[in-house]
């Protein structure tokens, strides 16, 4: 799988994800040819799968972060497929994640403020199809946020 040379060149692509192949190879002690093979092989094995530009929100103005759980009616066989639709349209939403158990979709929203949220919730969300149940918690501070393993 991943050997010590791979291990090393992917610590220093998450730690600047836009440095240059030469520039991380140099950091991971590798000639550059060597650093381009590799990544390219953990890109084709689907092992990296982008590198991406990671907006802070919050920076733009977005001050408020709420993390809504909605049960869905199961009565109906196409609500599941019908919510996630309607949830992807509504551009303040950041996430979309499923699960197995009470709770069935978590839907993270950004807003302005707290009267740009109450006008999302009332105007988008609200009117998302087959909820049965929604609870909201809001964000206060975000200890961690590691989106890699400890390689």
């Amino acid at each position: 799988m991943l050997d010590d040379t791979d291990r090393r060149l992917l610590r220093q692509l998450l730690a600047d994800p836009s440095a240059g192949t030469a520039d991380i190879a140099e950091r991971s002690g590798v000639a550059a040819a060597t650093a381009w093979r590799r990544l390219e092989r953990m890109t084709e094995q689907g092992i990296i799968r982008a590198q991406e530009a990671i907006i802070d929100w919050r920076a733009l103005g977005y001050e408020v972060e709420v993390s809504l759980r909605f049960t869905l009616d199961k009565t109906e066989p196409r609500a599941f497929d019908a919510f996630i639709a309607a949830a992807r349209s509504v551009p303040e939403v950041l996430n979309i994640e499923t699960f197995l158990g009470r709770v069935d979709v978590r839907l993270n929203v950004i807003a302005r403020d707290m009267r740009h949220y109450q006008e999302i919730y009332r105007s988008r969300i609200l009117t998302l199809p087959h909820i049965t149940d929604i609870e909201a918690l809001m964000l206060i501070s975000t200890i961690k946020n590691a989106e890699a393993l400890p390689i």
